[in-house]
């Protein structure tokens, strides 16, 4: 079972790109003997059968938060499922769960230092945990225009913060420190339309 030095803040950011500090549970409260994969995305989908529709899921995402945390603190498999990142692009993903038609994406992701992903979107609401390493977030929001974007801040995380998104929130992240990154990833059924990334020298949305 993991210690509880891995439970630290909880973040939200918005359609605004503003990043908000929110409670965090104490790690006594979620402790159990046994907290599988399985039981967790059931958890999951049982909070979001609440939403009456895909756009309103990110209404519980303290409850989601909830259930990550959860997982990370009872489930050491969950620390082990990691590869070595990819010498050709510096990341790599790593599916903890897929099915056809299946409504969540969820995984670990690898990534060395230095890399800089592009600004982007989800589409849909998303839950990472940063389960080692430090990243570099930086957050943007549509300018008066309704066309470009702006940055708004930034936010640097590290091992055990919790961090959680609106489906419009825009940000970019950047994997700092010698080691690389590992994060567990959750993120509800993207809707095509709504996901963007986003040029960095116009800084106009284009397809992903």
């Amino acid at each position: 079972m993991m210690t509880t030095d891995l439970l630290h803040q909880d973040w939200f950011v918005d359609e605004i790109g503003q990043c908000q500090l929110r409670p965090t549970p104490r790690p006594w409260d979620l402790l159990q003997d046994h907290y599988y994969l399985h039981q967790f995305l059931s958890d999951i989908l049982h909070i979001l059968d609440y939403a009456p529709h895909e756009f309103d899921q990110w209404d519980y995402l303290p409850q989601i938060r909830r259930k990550v945390r959860k997982l990370i603190l009872n489930s050491y498999w969950l620390t082990t499922r990691r590869a070595v990142p990819d010498p050709r692009t510096g990341s790599t993903v790593l599916p903890l769960y897929e099915e056809l038609g299946y409504p969540l994406t969820v995984q670990n992701v690898m990534t060395n230092p230095g890399i800089i992903t592009p600004i982007h979107n989800h589409g849909t609401w998303g839950v990472v945990a940063l389960l080692e390493g430090q990243e570099r977030h930086t957050f943007w929001q549509y300018a008066d225009d309704g066309i470009h974007i702006q940055p708004t801040g930034q936010r640097i995380l590290n091992t055990g913060e919790v961090i959680s998104f609106m489906p419009a929130a825009i940000h970019q992240v950047e994997t700092l420190g010698s080691e690389p990154a590992v994060t567990f990833q959750l993120y509800g059924e993207m809707q095509p339309k709504a996901r963007f990334q986003f040029d960095s020298e116009t800084l106009i949305a284009k397809p992903f």
